[in-house]
């Protein structure tokens, strides 16, 4: 029988490892943008992206 390849969209490391990663930053993540600090970085995040596209 052939051995199934796990996908790990081309950058080696294994999809568990990928999860695991992930479980433990989302909720890091998540909780910066809730903040002010947050919010304040998203804002002008946007107001820089919206200059670029009228450029």
């Amino acid at each position: 029988m052939a051995k199934k390849k796990t996908n790990d969209y081309g950058t080696g490391i294994p999809y568990h490892e990928v999860e695991s990663l992930a479980r433990v930053l989302l909720p890091k993540i998540q909780a910066f943008f809730e903040s002010e600090e947050g919010q304040r970085e998203f804002r002008e995040w946007k107001e820089k992206q919206q200059e670029k596209e009228g450029e």
